[in-house]
C-alpha cells in the first residue's frame, strides 16, 4: 500500500504541474480594448527539496455569450495539492454563484468564501496545507476584476507605467487582526514575519491549524480595460521577491510574444538569485 500511495502521490505532482501548462490560442477583444489580446505562461521549479508547489489557470472561454479570460496563480505551500484543488475548482466557484454577471465582486468574494470552507472540510484528503492564490477575469475584454490572498501579484501597465492591483497581505500589515484572534506574527532577526511563528502570509486557503488566525477574505478591484493598456502580469512571490513592479513592467514591454515574456521574466528573477518556486503569466494587449 505504502508504494501505491507513493506512485499516486507522485502523479498527483505531475498533473499539477502539466495541467498548468498550455496555453489558450491568441485571442482578439470583442469589446473595449481594439486591441489583439495574447497570453503566456510559464512555471519553474525552485531550488528547494520538496516539488514544484505553484498551479496556474491560463485560458480563454465562452460562459453565457461572454468571452472570458481566466487567469490565475496558487502558490502551495506545504504541499501542492491545495494549489491543485484551486486550480480545478476556484473559477468552477465563482462562476456558479448566481449574480457574477451583476456583482461580480460580490460573487467573487463569496465563492473564494466558499471553495475555503470546501478545502477546510476535505482537510483530511487535502492535508495541512494551504496556498495563496490571484485571479484575474477578463470579461468581453473590457473589465478585469482581480481577486487575491496572499502574496502572488497582479500588475497591469498602461502606456508603460506599472500599478499594482492585488495588495501582498504580509503578516505585519495586519498584525493587529491577527493578535485580535489570539495570535501573534514573529520577527526573528534573519526571517520573514511569520503568523504564529509560521506562515509568512496572513491570508491563504487551507491551513487549517491555523485558521483561527488566518483569513481567507480577499481583496478584489475592478480594472477597466482601454486602449492605454499594455499588458497584465501574474506572478508568485518567487518573481517578487527580486523584481518591483516596473521592473517586470519595463522587462518584458518590447516583446510581442506572451509566453516568451512570461518565461523571460522568470528566467531574469532566476538570474537573480530567486530560489522559490517561479509561476508567471503574461497577457499582452498589442
Amino acid at each position: 500500500m505504502t508504494g501505491g500511495r507513493e506512485i499516486l502521490h507522485k502523479m498527483k505532482e505531475k498533473a499539477c504541474f502539466m495541467a498548468s501548462m498550455p496555453d489558450s490560442p491568441d485571442t482578439r477583444g470583442k469589446g473595449g480594448a481594439s486591441k489583439r489580446i495574447t497570453h503566456g505562461s510559464h512555471l519553474v521549479k525552485g531550488k528547494s527539496n520538496h516539488a514544484m508547489e505553484d498551479c496556474l489557470v491560463c485560458e480563454f472561454k465562452q460562459v453565457h455569450n461572454n468571452d472570458l479570460g481566466l487567469f490565475a496563480i496558487y502558490d502551495g505551500h506545504m504541499g501542492h495539492d491545495v494549489a491543485n484543488y484551486l486550480q480545478t475548482h476556484l473559477f468552477n466557484n465563482i462562476l456558479k454563484e448566481h449574480d457574477v454577471w451583476t456583482d461580480t465582486v460580490s460573487a467573487t468574494r463569496r465563492a473564494y468564501h466558499s471553495t475555503d470552507k470546501d478545502i477546510l472540510a476535505k482537510a483530511f484528503e487535502l492535508g495541512k496545507g494551504g496556498s495563496t492564490a490571484v485571479t484575474a477575469m477578463l470579461i468581453n475584454s473590457q473589465t478585469l476584476i482581480v481577486a487575491n490572498v496572499g502574496d502572488s501579484r497582479a500588475v497591469i501597465s498602461k502606456k508603460g507605467v506599472a500599478k499594482q492591483l492585488s495588495i501582498d497581505h504580509e503578516p505585519n500589515r495586519e498584525r493587529e487582526i491577527i493578535e485580535s484572534k489570539g495570535g501573534f506574527v514573529s520577527n526573528i532577526p534573519g526571517d520573514v514575519p511569520r503568523v504564529d511563528g509560521q506562515l509568512a502570509v496572513a491570508r491563504a486557503f487551507g491551513d487549517k491549524s491555523l485558521k483561527r488566525h488566518l483569513s481567507s477574505d480577499p481583496d478584489v478591484a475592478i480594472e477597466l480595460i482601454d486602449n492605454d493598456v499594455d499588458l497584465i502580469i501574474l506572478a508568485s512571490d518567487g518573481l517578487w521577491k527580486v523584481m518591483s513592479n516596473q521592473e517586470a513592467v519595463d522587462c518584458i514591454k518590447n516583446m510581442k510574444d506572451a509566453k516568451a515574456a512570461a518565461k523571460h521574466l522568470s528566467e531574469v528573477a532566476i538570474s537573480r538569485k530567486s530560489k522559490d518556486d517561479i509561476s508567471c503569466i503574461v497577457v499582452k494587449f498589442q
